[in-house]
């Protein structure tokens, strides 16, 4: 990152750190806090699922702080994850907060900003706290059950009989900005009313109110629009490989003109072309010059324009979406596998297993007699039979009558 794009004054610093996001809560006072200081923002993420190219999205606008000098905090929220209907152990839990602070660093390092003003908080580390309860049996008698269903609405898993620990969550998030010491919560335009809902209550409990920004959320790659980790092909691992990179993104669902819910596009215009900016590059599509030839776009605005009227095809997107996603990607799947120890103990459960012994198949002795017979037949005829293909020469050898003459003996010497 060149000096000259690192913003020094208050108008600079808040420009980037509100760039691209869909929503603002309280930007005056985010613009005062930086009159003054360098403001503290801070992003909460559960442990449970596995970081994916969407996370892009959240760790680019954390790039962007970074770049204005703000202190970020990353809170793991890994109490949060051990209640999602207590899945997995203390233990495996452990080595997801080891294994998403070591990926987010390197994502971090792949946007090339200081890591110095950030820091890594366990929700653990303080929602046990004698403190911190009070506060929740405080929040929990101003609240009512209405208004906490209706806060967490949109992030809550939904169910016919829904737990206790659902209407506390928007009491425990309010709480984590007040214990961390932040001046900004950071998160998804999904968490609106978490975040409405803790402007409003901690005022009622003493505490100040704070300051939003909310980024965009992106579509999947299949046709539901939903990127989520139990649904693999929605996105892209960053353990994927290049050619499982081209075949998720090849197969990906992308209407023709068609840029609502194109996640294709929502790629290109909230990681990628971020990326291309901070590289100085254009985005070039190398298509072949029988169909067309190269095309280059120096803009996001540009390329939408192109695919809504329909001068650029869904194909062509695509051919030029796996290159940049390919090297995207490729120096996280290299820390990955450099560092496999960590990924390994995050996810158990990922670790090839042996084939088991009843799944595998049977030799079928028609197919052993004809590779035999071909093999025979090629070494005694090489100029006759060696470019012809195996399919003919079992033909052409009549093998399959050969082979019903034979008695069943004779057969099960092939086996």
């Amino acid at each position: 990152m060149s000096s000259s794009s690192i913003p020094t004054t208050p108008q600079e610093k808040y420009a980037l750190m509100t760039k691209n996001l869909q929503e603002i809560i309280g930007g005056q006072e985010i613009e005062a806090v930086l009159k003054e200081r360098d403001a503290k923002i801070y992003w909460g993420t559960a442990t449970t699922g596995s970081p994916h190219l969407g996370y892009f999205v959240p760790i680019i606008k954390i790039a962007d702080f970074l770049l204005a000098s703000q202190h970020v905090t990353i809170l793991f929220a890994d109490i949060h994850a051990f209640l999602d209907n207590m899945k997995s152990s203390w233990e495996l839990l452990d080595h997801r907060v080891r294994y998403y602070e070591f990926i987010i660093k390197e994502m971090l390092k792949v946007m090339g900003v200081p890591l110095e003003k950030l820091r890594f908080v366990r929700g653990s580390e303080f929602q046990l706290s004698q403190e911190y309860t009070l506060d929740v049996y405080k929040m929990s008698s101003i609240v009512t059950a209405s208004t906490a269903k209706h806060a967490g609405a949109e992030v809550v898993k939904k169910s016919d009989s829904p737990v206790l620990s659902g209407l506390l969550y928007p009491l425990l998030q309010g709480l984590d900005e007040q214990y961390l010491g932040v001046d900004i919560q950071f998160g998804g335009v999904d968490q609106r009313k978490l975040f409405a809902f803790a402007r409003d209550n901690l005022p009622k409990i003493g505490y100040q109110k704070r300051a939003y920004l909310m980024n965009h959320l992106i579509p999947g790659l299949t046709q539901d629009g939903k990127m989520s980790s139990s649904i693999p092909n929605s996105k892209i691992d960053f353990t994927d490989s290049d050619k499982q990179i081209k075949k998720k993104i090849s197969a990906a669902f992308a209407a023709p003109g068609q840029v609502e819910g194109n996640g294709l596009l929502a790629i290109m215009r909230f990681i990628i072309f971020r990326k291309l900016e901070q590289e100085g590059r254009d985005f070039v599509i190398d298509r072949p010059e029988e169909f067309g030839g190269m095309i280059v776009f120096k803009t996001y605005e540009e390329l939408e324009q192109a695919y809504a009227q329909n001068t650029l095809s869904p194909q062509d997107l695509k051919l030029g979406v796996i290159p940049e996603v390919q090297n995207l990607v490729r120096p996280l799947r290299e820390a990955i596998q450099t560092n496999q120890a960590i990924f390994d103990s995050a996810y158990p459960d990922t670790k090839k297993s042996k084939p088991k012994k009843d799944k595998v198949e049977k030799a079928n002795p028609f197919v052993t007699f004809c590779n035999q017979q071909v093999k025979e037949a090629r070494e005694q005829n090489p100029d006759e039979y060696t470019d012809m293909a195996d399919k003919f020469l079992v033909r052409k050898l009549n093998l399959g009558r050969k082979f019903a003459q034979l008695s069943d003996e004779e057969k099960k010497q092939y086996l």
